[in-house]
């Protein structure tokens, strides 16, 4: 991925790092993928507002993205690479030698042209999806099943990836991005790969106008409230608002926010921390 840095012909583009989106080969989507999608505003079914700092941007509509990859031993082709308003990275329209035509998350080296298969023999190509027993070790994958057959839940953002490092006789071990060792069922389906539009991180607004596009509104300071508004408010001048917290009291350091005794921690060899908790 390529970023393009504004000249500062105004003051919006002055500190605006773009996406030069070199990647992006059609900006117009598959018609037949593409579902309508109603802006809440941050309002709950009562119509009150349940999420602050949400409201307004551009309207835009939802791509449906394949994250089953169950359309098995058929050979796809890639159309198309084109851009999602509603994920960080960018996606792949694949049409099967049937006919049908889906999107995929695009991983980083998929080109126009190239071919991608999903199934249980598959070669382990950027792009195709099989089960992890059949995937080597050191491998890079994304799209990762927690059940078989639910569809990939974890790995799709920008950049994001995991290394298959170890396998066991019912769980394949996944190094996450976060560096937590982590198993996963061996019979589980992910995607060869590493997702793609990895600069994204490094992208710079420019301006707070840019962010009311994407239904973002602007964020107050806790510090900047009065005491009945926040826990960290009021004082005179300039003061500090002592231990940060989030408005309903929460600590936002060093407090722990995982469930304790949580299904999932026999799984978890080794957090992102390095601390040891499967059994």
């Amino acid at each position: 991925m390529a970023l393009r840095k504004f000249k500062p012909v105004t003051a919006g583009t002055r500190w605006r790092i773009g996406n030069a989106y070199a990647e992006i080969t059609t900006d117009s989507p598959e018609k037949s993928l593409m579902e309508k999608i109603t802006r809440t505003g941050g309002r709950n079914s009562q119509g009150r507002r349940a999420m602050r700092y949400i409201g307004g941007g551009h309207k835009k509509q939802y791509r449906i993205i394949d994250f089953k990859r169950d359309k098995k031993d058929i050979v796809g082709k890639v159309v198309s690479i084109e851009y999602d308003p509603n994920r960080t990275s960018f996606i792949a329209l694949i049409q099967y030698s049937d006919g049908e035509k889906r999107y995929i998350l695009a991983p980083q080296g998929l080109q126009v042209g190239g071919s991608v298969q999903a199934g249980d023999a598959v070669a382990p190509e950027i792009g195709n999806a099989l089960q992890m027993k059949n995937i080597p070790l050191g491998t890079n994958v994304h799209n990762i099943e927690m059940q078989p057959g639910q569809g990939g839940k974890l790995i799709r953002s920008a950049g994001t990836t995991a290394q298959l490092t170890n396998k066991e006789e019912k769980y394949a071990v996944l190094k996450m991005a976060s560096g937590e060792l982590r198993k996963i069922l061996i019979n589980c389906y992910a995607t060869v790969g590493v997702v793609s539009n990895s600069d994204h991180s490094l992208q710079s607004m420019g301006k707070a106008g840019r962010n009311r596009w994407r239904g973002i509104r602007p964020r107050v300071r806790g510090v900047a409230m009065n005491p009945v508004d926040h826990p960290m408010g009021g004082g005179e001048g300039k003061a500090s608002g002592g231990q940060p917290r989030s408005r309903n009291g929460q600590y936002s350091r060093g407090l722990k926010t995982r469930t304790k005794g949580k299904g999932s921690d026999k799984l978890i060899i080794q957090t992102k921390k390095g601390k040891k908790i499967g059994k």
